[in-house]
């Protein structure tokens, strides 16, 4: 028999009376507090009146806490949103008030408590600036109701007892998207469990490139066309089509998610900054995948700081001549086109002398993976995210076509960079929550199937409450990519939410795959285990795409400026 406070605790209401009413009269208050957080880490920030890149710089922890702050609003903003959709749709069941009142309640919380930027790095309200008379803007009746009573134990039970009655299929809660995209869900969800899931972890343990059919299936699936226009030989979807692709191909594998991902960007580069002649010559081939490409920016020497790169383009005739080195390049060696950053003007040393080229190549293989003459590459051996491969390249007088400049002028290419960043990170978002998902649903299968002390340990409630967590950000994060689509697809400016998309979805990936390893115990440590290679595959989505620091920097430059 249980003990009586365990009783108590049980029969607890999981669900909090009136809840959409709570949460809609929790936002202002945390809507508040931004603002008067803005306006605090302003003033730190600004010289003169204007922000001072010094002064950011040497406030990193405010102005990064800000971008922190920002998100969270924003995401649970998002969160209510979906929430006052289902219910207009009569869609808002047990499963999706769960996961909405535990996001408001933990979340609100963590405002007021310390938002996680980092495992080691808590970031608080005074961090920003504000005082204990600001804080208490937070003590309105609604925030206090949800952070004393929402994220409670019998929520947390009574919704994984929900999950798991729910199909392999589903995305733990309705996702709030039109039926059109339902069905797109379901189309590449069935790709992934019969044709990516059983050969990942052999991919990635026997560090193997994903296979050529696999390639071709996906090719004749629309995947590398998919948001390219009809004109051009695409699909013509929108980005939200694109989110919900990425996201069940990476809960596959982050491999094959990721796949789209470079024509995605040599795509968008075409159409944003390409001559007619580029787009009518280059799209069709993209989006009918008869080219892969690779995107070739980063440096050794540089990293982020995309302005500072060296690797040379010079005039030869109507030609140029690339030299240098650049890494991280992935997918390069069997990739027929590179969309290559270069400086064109020597006499400068920052992001206006750059230049963006369609670099033609041809592809390699095992035996010779860079056949190409003037061009020279090797693997760089990495914990995960394998089935594409990373490679260092190098360019001796390697030679491009003049009429590959992108857009048939130079000194445009940083620019042109720059108008990709939006759909790359709404895409990166994607992958992580595709990452997080394939944690949950290993991690949720291992605590069903694994017995200690006579129960599985689903039946113990700090490992339920690990996966309910999982669930509820996984949500969160979803639902926060879903709207930075919504916006692009609406001809609207969404950097910023863009960017907070990719910020939450990076840390929930890396979140849900360190809990979903601990509930596997010694066994998650073991390689045999597919949720030791989802661990190595979320921890780059920290990284690349625009590490979490330097997002938060650009995010908070947003905010600030």
């Amino acid at each position: 028999m249980a003990h009586d406070g365990q009783d108590a605790l049980m029969e607890q209401t999981a669900l909090l009376p009136d809840l959409l009413t709570l949460t809609r009269d929790a936002l202002p208050p945390a809507e508040t507090v931004l603002a008067t957080a803005t306006d605090r880490v302003r003033a730190l920030v600004s010289s003169d009146s204007r922000v001072s890149g010094a002064l950011l710089e040497a406030n990193q922890t405010a102005a990064h806490g800000l971008a922190w702050l920002a998100t969270y609003v924003q995401s649970l903003t998002q969160m209510q949103a979906w929430a006052e959709r289902l219910e207009a749709d009569g869609k808002f069941g047990e499963t999706e008030q769960l996961i909405h009142q535990i996001a408001f309640g933990e979340y609100l919380w963590q405002i007021y408590g310390g938002i996680p930027m980092s495992q080691g790095e808590i970031v608080r309200l005074q961090d920003l600036g504000l005082t204990q008379d600001d804080m208490r803007g937070l003590m309105e009746p609604a925030v206090m109701t949800l952070t004393e009573s929402a994220n409670s134990q019998a929520a947390r039970l009574r919704l994984v007892e929900l999950v798991q009655e729910q199909t392999a299929n589903a995305t733990f809660g309705a996702s709030g998207l039109d039926d059109e995209l339902e069905m797109i869900r379901d189309q590449f969800r069935r790709f992934a469990t019969e044709k990516v899931e059983p050969h990942a972890h052999d991919w990635h343990l026997n560090d193997e490139l994903i296979p050529m059919d696999v390639i071709e299936e996906l090719a004749e699936m629309g995947v590398f066309g998919l948001t390219i226009p009809e004109e051009y030989g695409g699909f013509g979807l929108s980005k939200a089509s694109m989110v919900v692709v990425s996201e069940e191909l990476s809960r596959g594998y982050i491999g094959v998610g990721s796949l789209g991902t470079r024509s995605e960007i040599a795509a968008e580069l075409i159409l944003c900054g390409g001559t007619d002649a580029q787009k009518e010559s280059w799209l069709p081939r993209i989006a009918s995948a008869e080219i892969l490409p690779t995107a070739v920016f980063t440096e050794p020497n540089t990293g982020s700081d995309l302005g500072a790169l060296r690797t040379r383009a010079v005039k030869d005739g109507d030609n140029y001549r690339v030299t240098g080195n650049k890494t991280w390049i992935t997918h390069a060696a069997r990739t027929h086109v590179m969309t290559l950053l270069a400086r064109t003007d020597p006499d400068t040393t920052d992001y206006r002398g750059l230049s963006m080229f369609l670099a033609e190549k041809t592809p390699g293989t095992d035996e010779a993976p860079f056949p190409t003459e003037g061009m020279t590459g090797g693997e760089i051996e990495v914990l995960g995210y394998r089935g594409m491969k990373e490679y260092e390249l190098g360019f001796d007088n390697f030679h491009v076509k003049g009429e590959n400049l992108l857009g048939g002028e130079e000194g445009k290419g940083f620019k042109q960079l720059m108008e990709t960043f939006e759909s790359a990170r709404i895409q990166t978002a994607a992958r992580a929550i595709g990452v997080a998902q394939s944690a949950l649903d290993i991690a949720l299968q291992y605590a069903q199937d694994r017995k200690q002390f006579g129960k599985p340990l689903i039946a113990f409630p700090r490992v339920a409450g690990k996966l309910a967590m999982m669930a509820v950000e996984i949500m969160i994060a979803r639902q926060l990519t879903y709207f930075s689509a919504w916006e692009k697809d609406h001809g609207r400016r969404c950097d910023l939410e863009a960017g907070m998309a990719k910020l939450l979805g990076a840390r929930v990936a890396w979140a849900a795959a360190d809990n979903g390893l601990q509930i596997h115990g010694g066994n998650g440590f073991a390689l045999e285990y597919k949720i030791s290679r989802v661990l190595c595959d979320a921890r780059i989505l920290n990284i690349f795409e625009g590490a979490a620091e330097i997002q938060a920097q650009v995010i908070a430059r947003r905010l600030l400026g």
